[in-house]
């Protein structure tokens, strides 16, 4: 008998190292050789476009019925002056989508040579992804591209898929095409793919979905702690996160970089902490943006919560609601850096309060 979620987890890998591939050809094609012209859009907007477009066909061939949380729909290409944008995404993505089958896939889902979609059934997979989110029932989440300029530069991001059930995360899939394959070897080959299946633990491949390797968080202790957090300041309050780093005697420098990857990372020991503090009061996490990063780390051995040691709520909708910040850790050490993190925000509110290490 198979386990549970076998065939949803083999869709996701698939779509998503097909969107890897599509996202790397954009970076090659229209950021690498700077090819765009005055006219053109950002090669973020057709890249996202593109990636959703082929996700959401194969989840729509797959699960037809199951919604989709997306960040873009397919107002903008049905313009009359969206026809070049609109020209160009259908290229990209069929080109993706008819890319010959490998051995886990099938053209069940649309996939192969002659699976070319119409424009305008690529406009309507994009527009499966308006789904507005909830406690009941099953839905994906789709971000297609997580770490917008990681990609600009040549750096880190990330293509993150999740399945949701009744506001619980079940399934979770992050591509990361420029992540070296072994941590700190900036030489070794790129591109991971981390999956989390809820109670069957979590593990690594390449993008061609070789070598799988179990992942466990590694015991840290606070001499070899350091943070993993974001590059852009206007992402999270760094300078917060360097007084949490203080209060836990943390000497290390941080490790920054664009995206969910940062979850990968961290279920694999390259860095002991994730720290994802809002930079002001109102903003609302979206909850494409941690659904397969924080099964990644629960499912690895570790803790997620939010700055109240609060566990993320993924049913409210759109975003995570009221929690505030998210912290991410192994178990042994989770607990010491909320303890920070709360003394730190005391001290921005002039409280006094100790937190021992």
């Amino acid at each position: 008998m198979p386990l549970p979620f076998a065939t949803e987890k083999q869709v996701a890998v698939v779509a998503v190292r097909r969107a890897c591939a599509l996202t790397s050809s954009v970076f090659n094609k229209l950021v690498k050789n700077e090819t765009l012209t005055k006219g053109d859009k950002s090669p973020v907007t057709v890249g996202d476009y593109s990636a959703q477009a082929v996700v959401n066909t194969i989840l729509g061939r797959a699960f037809p019925t199951d919604p989709i949380v997306g960040e873009e729909d397919a107002d903008e290409l049905r313009q009359e002056d969206g026809v070049a944008l609109r020209n160009r995404i259908v290229a990209l993505a069929n080109e993706a989508l008819t890319a010959d089958l490998a051995t886990d896939e099938t053209s069940d889902w649309g996939l192969g040579p002659g699976q070319e979609r119409t424009p305008e059934e690529l406009m309507d997979a994009i527009d499966r992804g308006s789904d507005q989110g909830g406690r009941i029932g099953r839905r994906w989440t789709l971000d297609p591209i997580d770490g917008t300029k990681g990609f600009l530069r040549g750096g880190q991001y990330a293509v993150c898929l999740a399945l949701i059930i009744d506001g619980e995360v079940v399934l979770g899939v992050i591509g990361c095409p420029n992540l070296p394959v072994k941590s700190g070897e900036l030489n070794e080959p790129k591109g991971c793919i981390f999956v989390a299946v809820k109670g069957q633990g979590a593990e690594q491949t390449t993008l061609s979905g070789d070598h799988s390797v179990p992942l466990t968080i590694p015991y840290v202790g606070s001499g070899t702690l350091n943070l993993l957090e974001s590059v852009e300041a206007a992402h999270a309050d760094l300078a917060f996160n360097n007084r949490v780093s203080e209060l836990l005697n943390i000497t290390r420098d941080p490790t920054r970089m664009d995206s969910q990857a940062k979850y990968g990372c961290l279920a694999r020991g390259d860095g002991g902490v994730y720290l994802r503090m809002p930079t002001g009061t109102g903003y609302k996490e979206k909850i494409w943006d941690h659904a397969p990063g924080s099964l990644l780390v629960q499912e690895s051995g570790g803790v997620i919560t939010d700055s109240r040691g609060e566990p993320l709520d993924f049913g409210l909708g759109r975003t995570l609601g009221e929690n505030y910040g998210v912290i991410a850790a192994g178990k042994n050490i989770h607990a010491q850096v909320l303890a920070a993190v709360q003394q730190a925000q005391a001290e921005t509110q002039g409280v006094d309060v100790k937190v021992g290490v």
